[in-house]
């Protein structure tokens, strides 16, 4: 009995070592598999040969769409507007009437003033009128004292006579001077009436707010009913000949943008999309906080829905050659600070270190570490396994 029970015992023994020994080769293999797959099965790698091709290189500034000619419409006088006759996003033609302010108390000082003016021009009608009135008597009075002088000297009259002759003179004399500075002193009352009158009209003629050029309104501020002092907006108008983006670009690049440069431009509703421009202007100062200095890109087409003031990036075409030899960009392997990139050498992945040079939208120029027909490869998620050197490697 105790034989058959420890025969069973052993044959139980034998069955768990062997279950376990089962488990423990499946594990083994499993691990040995993915081991495997980890470090020497062959990776997909993504492959690009090196060619020889034209390439641009760019510099990167964002920014925002900007009209390079705006204004805002406002009021040169105080008063409480009557119409607005604009409204955003209505084109408008140079002198179009675009608001118009209350004009009742300016008409009636106008009015005020015309007669002014007439009322000092009938005063000067009046003093030319005195004015010969007094003429004549001064020269009636004239010839009275000549002839008293003769005859005082031929002693026909007395001094007495003579006296009252003079005295009529004089007073003749002086009441023409009194009439002709009476007459001076209303044409100067004409001047100031005529000065007053202008200065209505002209306050009158700015209650009427035109357009200073063809454009376009991009905003309304005021409404009819509203009381509105100089300077206060009541519409924003810009000219859309010539629309730029401001763009920001780091202050390394200062040296290689130039005025008349092409560029690129990508707005943020169209971002597949990229319009031409140009350079136009650089400000010679550079931003003390974020390093950066403003370049403003002409843009010569607009999406066809835009907005002044959208985010926008410029790709500034800084240098070109028209044969290099090239890689991508998502090819380029930073280690210590220095570029390189793996090649395809019979089926395994072999590092080179890479002197670059332009670089452009996708490609990069290589000066040195690779030759045409040579071929570059890389992994295109980050997430997959890295290359290393050695590795094995299959192109699809």
């Amino acid at each position: 009995m105790r034989d058959g029970k420890g025969e069973a015992e052993v044959r139980r023994l034998a069955r768990r070592v062997l279950t376990i020994g089962w488990k423990l080769a499946v594990a083994a293999a499993v691990v040995a598999f993915f081991v495997y797959r980890a470090r020497f099965a062959p990776l997909p790698v993504e492959t690009f040969p090196v060619a020889m091709g034209p390439i641009v290189s760019e510099v990167m500034g964002t920014g925002t769409l900007e009209a390079r000619v705006q204004a805002t419409i406002s009021a040169k006088i105080s008063g409480r507007i009557a119409q607005v006759l604009a409204d955003q996003g209505d084109r408008v033609a140079e002198d179009q009437l675009l608001a118009t302010l209350d004009d009742g108390d300016l008409r009636q000082q106008v009015e005020m003033a015309k007669a002014d003016v007439a009322a000092t021009e009938a005063g000067v009608e009046r003093a030319t009128a005195d004015i010969a009135s007094a003429g004549a008597v001064a020269v009636e009075a004239r010839v009275s004292f000549a002839r008293a002088a003769q005859l005082h000297k031929e002693m026909v009259i007395n001094d007495q006579d003579l006296d009252k002759a003079t005295r009529q003179r004089d007073v003749a004399e002086a009441e023409l001077r009194r009439a002709e500075l009476a007459k001076v002193e209303t044409e100067r009352q004409v001047q100031k009436a005529e000065e007053t009158l202008r200065y209505y009209q002209a306050r009158l003629a700015d209650t009427t707010i035109r357009s200073p050029f063809d454009g376009l309104v991009i905003s309304r501020s005021s409404e009819p009913g509203d009381i509105v002092v100089p300077g206060s907006a009541i519409l924003q108008v810009i000219s859309t000949d010539q629309m730029w983006v401001s763009a920001w670009v780091d202050e390394s690049a200062v040296s290689s943008v130039k005025v008349g440069q092409r560029a690129r431009v990508l707005f943020r509703s169209e971002p597949d999309k990229s319009y031409s421009g140009t350079v136009s202007r650089i400000a010679p100062l550079a931003d003390r906080e974020t390093r950066e200095f403003l370049v403003d890109v002409t843009v010569k087409e607009l999406p066809e829905t835009w907005a002044v003031g959208q985010r926008a990036e410029v790709h500034l075409q800084t240098a070109s050659k028209e044969q290099a030899p090239l890689v991508p960009q998502a090819a380029i392997i930073w280690r210590g600070g220095k570029p390189g990139v793996f090649v395809n050498n019979a089926g395994h992945a072999r590092w080179r270190s890479l002197q670059l040079g332009l670089r452009g939208e996708e490609v990069v120029e290589v000066l040195k570490g690779l030759v045409p027909g040579e071929v570059v490869i890389w992994r295109n998620d980050p997430k997959d396994a890295a290359l290393t050197e050695g590795r094995a490697v299959s192109v699809s």
